[in-house]
């Protein structure tokens, strides 16, 4: 308004300059009427002609200088008008509420076209709402499409509050929105550009054979090229048909690279390679088997390779036969349908176990800890590792918060035992005082942070060995300075029963411990009936010339009446969901571990003829645990893994939290149906 009036002042003051002049001359006359009289005189006559021109000028021109300066205005409006109305880029006026009041010719072609010419932004634009249009005071952008188009919507407020203000022609209101001034720019060929980038970006992909040496042993020597040249021609016909190359690095490896374009069609099929590999047979009696890691999204051609190399090791770390793709955001898997054959060479647990020894000898403490609710399988094998730790004269600790009852036998006989010192068994607060700088910790049955029974541990001690039977998932103790994760394996008992053998010569259990190692091999392979292979029994022999007894791992897995009917009961009640998954709730009250009995109820559905997978869910403390057992026809780990779990091909879990039991059985159901519907149920 000041600035107004400045203009005013000026214009008034270009308008009255004669009249400034005319006093002027008066003054003038004066001094020459005071020098001279005549002269006065004279000059007097001239300044009342000079006085009556200005005055004129002023009175009646200035009436046609306003009108110049009117019309010039109006003039400079409308080309300011016609330029907002030819402007290339689509622009409205719309009220608060998103309804059309003003638009120029390229936002009235745009919304001819889609016959919303009177209509509002709402309307137009499913992308924008009341709520966007009232809950912002500054300038927006919104990504939105429109027929075949994208766009880029910038929304600026025009407050006419402000505007009515500077004019003083109405009361100002400061929470006033009148007017939405709305620009639209096409993005559509920018977006198409961007993608055309993104397509192009290099994917690097690595491919392992599985069982190349178990493969060529199957079959004759004459025909092992043969089979070696049908697997290569197969693999290179499928990287060549994605546009891309590949190089055979090792006997068994592959490097390739092929367009990021491809990613989606290869998310679609599954990675077919993988069954088209194991269809080769020239009279083999073993298929051969492939992995799959493929690495995108880096920063760099060197970071995709890493992510490949992370993606390889998971798929083999999870049992082979799959293939992952991993970049900065997420790790996706596919297949993994078959089983994996054991390895009969045990060259491979010896070299863990030497390295386990030379990184035992170098502390001075150990800790040894499972995952959280501990079974007999994670007992077992912390057992197996503090007899190791004892041996080798160092001092150990078992971490281990809530004692199921399943762990309650063994564990009295432990602590009722005079051989075994009272700190034998520490919670994780106490584990946790317990750190020092010569402290080592050896994680086993777990290979997932979460769950672990003290979590914090992980965090605090800088040497870690993971020993864990688990296909690996996307969350990983990735600090670990060794790994031993053999999938094949049948129970940790079983591997760390491996170990104890070559690690040290004869280290000598005691009848608990041995009877520890050898329940959690039959309590995981369900009496030596899933997941069993030669070196578990290989692995139970020694354990039973160790001292363990048959008959008193028995007796001390004999069921309470409670359990047993609650077990019973869950098999009672079962609903056989699509043919061949039998789904069932195991009752909780009055259990003291209702997730045990769900997972014996889960084992006893499997031998029920047509059942593929069985899924026994439970409630315990607030938490619903869901038990997944399966024989051979269904990779239940897959389908914890969508919800959260994970586990075993054929023996898996997961926990849900804030979710009732009908809502967990439906979520249960929904990935099951995926499932089928992708073709991972065979």
């Amino acid at each position: 308004m000041d600035e107004k009036r400045n203009v005013r002042g000026q214009l008034g003051l270009y308008l009255q300059w004669p009249l400034f002049l005319g006093a002027l001359v008066i003054l003038m006359n004066v001094v020459v009427g005071a020098i001279d009289t005549g002269a006065g005189l004279a000059m007097c006559g001239f300044t009342i002609v000079y006085l009556i021109i200005s005055i004129v000028l002023y009175v009646y021109r200035r009436k046609k200088l306003m009108a110049g300066l009117v019309e010039f205005s109006a003039d400079y409006a409308w080309v300011q008008k016609n330029l907002l109305e030819k402007l290339d880029v689509p622009y409205l006026v719309a009220d608060e509420n998103g309804r059309f009041l003003w638009m120029n010719e390229q936002f009235t072609e745009i919304a001819r076209k889609n016959k919303m010419k009177n209509g509002t932004l709402m309307a137009m634009f499913p992308d924008v709402t009341k709520e966007t249009l009232k809950d912002f005071s500054e300038n927006v952008s919104i990504h939105t499409v429109l027929g075949d188009r994208n766009y880029r919507m910038d929304i600026k407020p025009l407050r006419l509050g402000a505007y009515d203000e500077e004019l003083g022609l109405l009361e100002h209101n400061q929470d006033a929105q009148d007017l939405l001034a709305v620009y639209l720019f096409d993005e559509t060929e920018i977006l198409r550009y961007q993608q055309e980038i993104f397509d192009q970006r290099m994917v690097a992909g690595l491919i392992y054979l599985d069982n190349y040496d178990e493969a060529l042993e199957s079959v004759e020597e004459v025909r092992r090229s043969l089979l070696m040249a049908l697997i290569d021609r197969r693999i290179n016909k499928y990287v060549n048909n994605l546009n891309g190359v590949v190089k055979k690095m090792e006997k068994d490896k592959y490097f390739f690279v092929i367009k990021q374009h491809y990613v989606p069609e290869l998310r679609e099929q599954r990675f077919p390679i993988l069954d088209d590999v194991k269809a080769v047979n020239i009279g083999n009696e073993m298929a051969v088997t492939l992995s799959i890691g493929l690495g995108m999204g880096g920063e760099s051609y060197g970071q995709n390779y890493e992510f490949a190399r992370m993606a390889i090791d998971m798929a083999l770390g999870r049992g082979g036969d799959q293939a992952v793709i991993k970049s900065n955001e997420k790790t996706e898997y596919f297949g993994g349908k078959s089983q994996q054959k054991e390895k009969t060479t045990r060259v491979k647990a010896r070299v863990k176990a030497h390295a386990l020894r030379e990184l035992i000898s170098t502390k001075e403490k150990i800790l040894i800890m499972g995952h959280r609710l501990g079974d007999i399988d994670s007992f077992g094998a912390s057992v197996g590792i503090y007899r190791i730790a004892a041996a080798l004269d160092k001092k150990a600790h078992i971490v281990i918060n809530d004692i199921t009852s399943s762990v309650r036998p063994m564990i009295d006989r432990f602590t009722e035992s005079s051989g075994y010192p009272a700190d034998m068994f520490l919670s994780g607060d106490q584990a946790v005082e317990a750190v020092d700088s010569s402290t080592m910790l050896v994680v086993v049955d777990v290979n997932r942070p979460s769950i672990t029974e003290a979590p914090s541990l992980l965090r605090m001690i800088k040497t870690i060995v993971v020993l864990d039977h688990h296909r690996q998932g996307s969350e990983i103790i990735d600090n670990a300075v060794l790994s031993y994760v053999e999938p094949y394996a049948s129970s940790t008992c079983e591997m760390v029963a491996e170990v104890l053998q070559y690690i040290a010569d004869g280290i000598k259990m005691k009848p608990q411990e041995a009877d520890s190692l050898y329940a959690g091999i039959v309590i995981d392979t369900n009496y030596f009936n899933n997941q069993t292979g030669v070196r578990t029994f290989e692995a139970a022999a020694f354990l039973r010339r160790s001292g363990a007894d048959v008959t008193r791992v028995r007796k001390l897995f004999r069921d309470e009446m409670i359990n047993y009917k609650a077990r019973a009961q869950a098999v009672s009640q079962a609903e056989v969901f699509e043919g061949a998954f039998a789904i069932s709730e195991c009752p909780s009250e009055g259990i003291e571990n209702p997730t045990i009995v769900a997972a014996q109820a889960a084992n006893e559905l499997l031998s029920i003829r047509g059942i593929k997978g069985s899924v026994v869910l439970s409630q315990y403390n607030g938490v619903i645990y869901l038990s997944a057992r399966s024989i051979d026809e269904v990779n239940v780990q897959v389908m914890m893994e969508r919800l959260g779990g994970g586990g075993h091909r054929s023996i898996a879990g997961a926990q849900l939290t804030d979710t009732t039991m009908a809502e967990a059985k439906e979520r249960l159901k929904a990935v099951i149906k995926e499932m089928i519907d992708n073709g991972e149920v065979q």
